[in-house]
């Protein structure tokens, strides 16, 4: 019993990275659909940026006024800008603005095409010579590379600013001497590394998010099951990416 669950797991695994050869052929073959990236831009990310401000603005907030408490004992408080900044560059401001973007748009695409797939409008696609992973998946795909980093570049502004509010409007700490240090220890590579994590993170949501639409089962209750494997597939897959390439990013970014 264990051994055909693992063989059905790495037959399901196999079939998901042909599905990616597949989709990177799509990327490079015409028409190129460049009204529906657009489209997809608009429903992923400009429909998300109140999530998003309200998300990063939150955990920076929140961040500074644990920071501030526990630096207070060594009279180090004024660290707390530094520390916001980087943890919310490298970790923080990637891994929540997916985590909410997951949650907002992944379960959505997971839903809506299998919605298609039941309803046999994916079944009219390839009946009409139109490849699904290049009509429906290839937009959404490249959309998430680039909104995923630039709401990241949101969460993170929004962060700093929350945590610059409450160190030096509830704490009290010296404005300028709080920004001067943050600016000291804050290095681009920081916000570059978290960049970088946003970009290959929104790749896997995307895909894995589609994968799943499109392999639905049959009905309301197939729907609503790949959704939510959708949605937990591509959570635990971009914590574990997020360990490996925060090892391997670090390594190569000096």
């Amino acid at each position: 019993m264990g051994n055909t669950s693992i063989a059905r797991q790495l037959e399901e695994l196999g079939r998901y990275m042909a599905f990616n050869a597949d989709l990177l052929r799509s990327a490079v073959r015409k028409p190129y659909r460049i009204s529906l990236v657009f489209a997809e831009i608009e429903q992923l990310g400009v429909n998300s940026v109140i999530v998003i401000m309200m998300t990063g603005l939150a955990i920076g907030m929140i961040f500074a006024l644990q920071m501030v408490s526990l630096l207070q004992p060594f009279q180090a408080e004024i660290g707390t800008g530094a520390a916001v900044a980087v943890a919310m560059g490298r970790e923080f401001a990637p891994i929540f603005t997916t985590l909410m973007l997951i949650a907002k748009n992944g379960s959505a695409m997971a839903a809506e095409l299998g919605t298609m797939r039941v309803t046999e409008q994916i079944d009219a696609l390839e009946s009409m010579s139109v490849s699904p992973v290049q009509y429906l998946v290839l937009p959404r795909v490249i959309a998430s590379i680039l909104v995923f980093p630039a709401l990241t570049m949101l969460a993170n502004i929004l962060g700093v600013a929350g945590a610059y509010v409450i160190s030096t409007k509830l704490y009290g700490i010296d404005a300028a001497t709080y920004t001067s240090y943050m600016f000291d220890i804050l290095k681009p590579k920081d916000i570059f590394i978290g960049l970088i994590k946003s970009g290959i993170m929104g790749y896997m949501v995307a895909t894995i998010c589609c994968w799943f639409g499109l392999n639905a089962g049959q009905g309301a209750k197939g729907v609503g099951d790949g959704a939510t494997k959708a949605v937990v597939a591509s959570s635990v897959a971009i914590l574990i990416a997020d360990y490996i390439l925060a090892t391997f990013i670090s390594t190569v970014i000096k």
